[in-house]
């Protein structure tokens, strides 16, 4: 039975893939700032681990419990939308700690025994906002677009090793509490800055207007991670969601 461990599962995108994994079988080690055992199934197969993926000791404690792993789901992130402006640099720091440092330690941290065994997959997971320039994101999709770039030349140097990395691209999820986050963290950083209040306004309506069919479910991230993760054809970068497919055959 192949083991997974995935990162940011207290909700969204990493409680459902969580979820999905147990329901197929595998062994699933469920990281989270804060474990809780209430939010996914009772299940011998499951692990609920405390971690923080931008504490080195938090890292090194949850990769040395979780053991021998299959399969690495980097899928812990924070958004944030607001000009840059409106975005402190303190603020710049702690979105790329958590979305790009972040993957890159834990990575680092499961290459040595997927070298030593020669198999094993790294699943990043990032945002179709990377596809195409959008209002007020530019902190936050610089912060994923790095994580694309990291992918694509690890993918290289890890080849000879038989370690394969794939790159799963969400759309816009209203169904999961990123969002309401974001907005949480602008309000308590002081909202947007005054002088860019009707691009804001332009672009909050413009969300109201989209429609709600064409949007990304938690469901489709987990269903991509899943092919990223089982199946050696998948291509490196694997739009999740309506938007994103359509977003990426623009490109």
């Amino acid at each position: 039975m192949k083991t997974v461990l995935i990162t940011g599962c207290s909700s969204g995108f990493g409680l459902e893939t969580a979820k999905y994994f147990l329901a197929r079988d595998w062994n699933v080690i469920a990281t989270m700032r804060t474990p809780r055992d209430d939010i996914l199934p009772q299940s011998a197969h499951l692990r609920v681990l405390a971690l923080d993926v931008t504490d080195a000791d938090s890292i090194r404690h949850a990769v040395e419990a979780a053991g021998p792993i299959d399969v690495l789901a980097n899928n812990a992130g924070i958004g944030w939308l607001n000009a840059l402006e409106g975005t402190s640099m303190d603020m710049a720091r702690d979105i790329f700690e958590t979305n790009t440092i972040g993957t890159m330690a834990m990575t680092q941290a499961v290459l040595p025994q997927f070298r030593q065994r020669k198999a094993g997959v790294i699943v990043n997971v990032t945002s179709s906002v990377t596809l195409k320039p959008l209002h007020l994101l530019s902190v936050y999709t610089a912060s994923k677009a790095a994580v694309n770039a990291f992918s694509d030349v690890l993918a290289l140097e890890l080849e000879p090793f038989n370690i394969r990395v794939r790159t799963v691209l969400p759309g816009r999820a209203p169904d999961t509490r990123f969002g309401e986050t974001a907005q949480s963290r602008i309000k308590n950083a002081g909202g947007f800055p005054d002088a860019y209040a009707e691009l804001v306004q332009g672009v909050f309506a413009n969300w109201a207007q989209q429609p709600s069919t064409g949007v990304t479910l938690s469901v489709d991230v987990a269903e991509a991670v899943w092919r990223a993760a089982t199946d050696p054809s998948c291509p490196s970068r694997l739009p999740a969601g309506a938007d994103a497919v359509a977003l990426s055959a623009q490109n």
